[in-house]
């Protein structure tokens, strides 16, 4: 039933449900202007694709949809090349560090757990925390109601802590001055979300960028896609390498099948409301949180798994 064989997961899989799968998440990185690296690696485990090969493939994934999207930037002159220099550094280490844990938890047998712990945590906050300011924002509109904004001290105390740090450098392009130890600290700890969950991390770097590098929002973006194209290339090269992770086969339908599904995202994507596409994101997110800790309490199928590590 058009069956084909995954070398490196070492499973038969049915192609038509990859390419639809492959298909789906592209359509929706394509109309939130997300990677889909968050929605890909889930989906690809509730197949029955390993954790450690979804996460690689993933990876794989967003350097495709992020490479097409720079090209975009660039050309437009929407890229901070000094700050995503600094970033991809950052990025190097952090992307290096999440291999080498990556392997820990494989030889220890520990990687479903940890990395369905970590997609249930940073999903049901970042989603949950989505659908109250989506709410809030179609309320308002709906019925004129108006919410009481509160100052908000702690974010302030913080960023004149790191205006006080040192080794502080010029960014012409984003036309601002910050250290350059905030980038690169930024950045590594998005390198390890890249290795772990096979995600492109631009959901978290993006606001980032804005509220603590105080970055211009039409830099932002082209910014955040070219330390991504880096950084998730690093990791895949890593994978493949370090943890033999990378399966070719799958990798390739994901891209192929993704990619046209990003282009018809793409057109979606304009005719949708925004609030609503936030509201309808949020959901999405939450649902699949939902699932994978429904997964991490159900009695699997098999008690007991036998892989040979390579």
């Amino acid at each position: 039933m058009l069956q084909i064989y995954l070398p490196i997961a070492e499973i038969p899989v049915n192609i038509i449900v990859i390419l639809l799968l492959g298909l789906a998440t592209g359509f929706l990185a394509g109309m939130f202007g997300i990677g889909g690296g968050f929605l890909a690696t889930p989906l690809l485990m509730f197949i029955g694709i390993p954790p450690a090969i979804a996460v690689s493939t993933s990876t794989n994934q967003i350097i495709a949809s992020s490479v097409s999207g720079l090209l975009a930037h660039i050309r437009k002159g929407s890229v901070d090349i000094k700050m995503g220099l600094f970033l991809v550094l950052g990025g190097f280490i952090g992307s290096t560090v999440g291999v080498s844990i990556l392997r820990i938890l494989q030889k220890n047998g520990h990687t479903d757990i940890v990395v369905s712990l970590v997609y249930v945590i940073f999903l049901g906050s970042i989603s949950i925390t989505m659908l109250i300011d989506s709410v809030k924002t179609l309320v308002e509109k709906k019925y004129g109601v108006t919410w009481e904004k509160t100052e908000n001290s702690n974010l302030e105390k913080f960023l004149e802590k790191i205006d006080g740090l040192p080794w502080k450098s010029y960014f012409p392009k984003s036309d601002i001055t910050v250290s350059i130890i905030v980038p690169v600290v930024l950045s590594i700890g998005i390198g390890i979300l890249v290795a772990l969950m096979g995600i492109g991390g631009g959901f978290l770097m993006i606001p980032a960028m804005i509220y603590i590098l105080r970055m211009p929002s039409s830099i932002v973006v082209g910014t955040s896609l070219f330390q991504i194209v880096f950084i998730a290339s690093n990791a895949t090269f890593l994978q493949a390498i370090t943890n033999n992770t990378v399966d070719i086969v799958l990798a390739f339908l994901m891209i192929i099948s993704s990619s046209i599904g990003a282009q018809f995202g793409h057109r979606a994507g304009y005719k949708v409301d925004a609030d609503s596409m936030r509201s309808f994101l949020s959901l999405l997110i939450l649902g699949v949180c939902v699932k994978m800790l429904f997964v991490l309490f159900t009695e699997p199928k098999s008690l007991y798994i036998i892989e040979i590590l390579k």
